[in-house]
């Protein structure tokens, strides 16, 4: 999604410190997050993503390990003025990861809030970080209306998650939306928010922000996201969600850059 923002106002693709310092920060966050995360659900790791998490945890904190030492050598790459505009999102990560807060709780564990967090620092990381790291000039409309098109897509995509985890969540007492609204009214919350993102999509198509071929690939993602979401409660699998509905994430770059070929 990094390259996407890059390639949709500049049609190339590019390997820079920028782009592997959140490549393997996000590889490290997502390898903490498994193993923190194992003392949450002890009931839970007898079958299922858990069961494996458990088996191969040595495995997952070498993997972090090795992401950690790639993040610290890479950030003395980036200029200074990156690091404000990494400051408060990886600080945010971390905490959302590491039980800092009392009752050995994280950002996570906190009601309701962990959805904001991940749709705003993926949003800020994967929309206005690239576009400042590259040092692109482009008008503050276009880069608010993308920042918008993309906090309510990660939104969108990360209910169903919460949803799924409705059992985990009641254990640990955090209170999420589908807690409240229930499963059923959280899916149909997620199209709505996903609807949202392409109403914002059609916007930045009007504005000739999106090419055609970026306008098409863009809805082709939105389409295969919303037919994930509405399955959502009836699919079970792990690899539904961690598979799937995360890799719509990738599936959106690829259905650009699939377009622009083709057209």
């Amino acid at each position: 999604m990094y390259q996407q923002t890059i390639f949709l106002y500049t049609g190339r693709l590019t390997i820079d410190p920028a782009a592997l310092f959140l490549f393997f920060g996000t590889h490290f966050l997502y390898a903490i997050h498994r193993i923190v995360g194992l003392q949450k659900v002890k009931p839970f790791q007898k079958g299922g993503r858990y069961k494996v998490i458990a088996r191969f945890r040595h495995h997952i904190l070498l993997y972090a390990v090795i992401s950690a030492l790639a993040c610290a050598y890479l950030i003395f790459q980036l200029r200074w003025a990156l690091w404000g505009l990494l400051l408060i999102p990886c600080l945010l990560s971390l905490a959302y990861v590491l039980p800092f807060l009392g009752k050995n709780r994280r950002l996570r564990d906190l009601h309701y809030i962990k959805i904001f967090l991940i749709a705003l620092v993926w949003s800020w990381l994967t929309v206005v970080f690239p576009i400042k790291a590259q040092e692109l000039i482009i008008p503050q409309q276009s880069l608010w209306l993308l920042f918008l098109e993309r906090t309510f897509f990660v939104f969108a995509i990360t209910i169903p998650f919460d949803i799924r985890d409705l059992q985990i969540d009641h254990y640990n007492e955090v209170k999420t939306i589908p807690a409240v609204l229930g499963a059923q009214r959280s899916k149909w919350l997620a199209l709505v928010l996903l609807s949202i993102s392409a109403l914002f999509c059609h916007f930045n198509f009007m504005q000739q922000v999106y090419s055609i071929s970026t306008y098409t690939g863009m809805l082709a993602s939105y389409l295969l996201a919303a037919g994930l979401i509405y399955c959502t409660d009836r699919v079970k699998h792990d690899y539904f969600f961690t598979g799937l509905l995360d890799g719509t994430m990738v599936f959106q770059p690829l259905f650009v850059y699939a377009a622009y070929l083709i057209y």
